[in-house]
């Protein structure tokens, strides 16, 4: 993919793999960090992950958007309580269109983790360095 982007990335799992003792498994130094199935610890690390995680590309913001909530009402069975208090879907496309990430995580049922992010690419704010996993 040539210009700005964003990449779509899922992670459903036990909390206790977030902490399967210590969180070294998810920074990039570590050799199981590519296979890991867990999320990274920092966002732009999604990027250096396998492009097979990705779970969608969006060039435009308001595609992307939708993708965001239609995951969260995908999931909305798995929330504890109330539906996750999440940005309005105005807030995620002005985001985005910034060049920004959208990154949500909640506890949900069973002691599991749900992570849900919208990663930008090329460049990353915040990473420049990270390179497009997509070519």
């Amino acid at each position: 993919m040539a210009g700005p982007h964003h990449h779509a990335y899922v992670w459903l799992g036990s909390g206790d793999v977030l902490v399967k003792p210590g969180d070294a498994h998810r920074r990039p130094d570590h050799p199981e960090f590519r296979a890991a199935q867990v999320m990274p610890l920092e966002c732009a690390d999604w990027l250096l992950k396998p492009a097979a995680r990705i779970e969608g590309t969006f060039e435009e913001p308001k595609e992307a958007a939708e993708w965001y909530a239609a995951q969260l009402a995908h999931y909305a069975g798995l929330f504890v309580g109330s539906y996750p208090p999440e940005a309005s879907y105005e807030e995620t496309v002005r985001a985005l269109s910034a060049g920004a990430d959208r990154v949500g995580g909640w506890w949900v049922s069973g002691g599991r983790f749900l992570s849900l992010n919208l990663i930008a690419c090329s460049p990353h704010r915040a990473r420049p360095d990270r390179a497009c996993p997509v070519r």
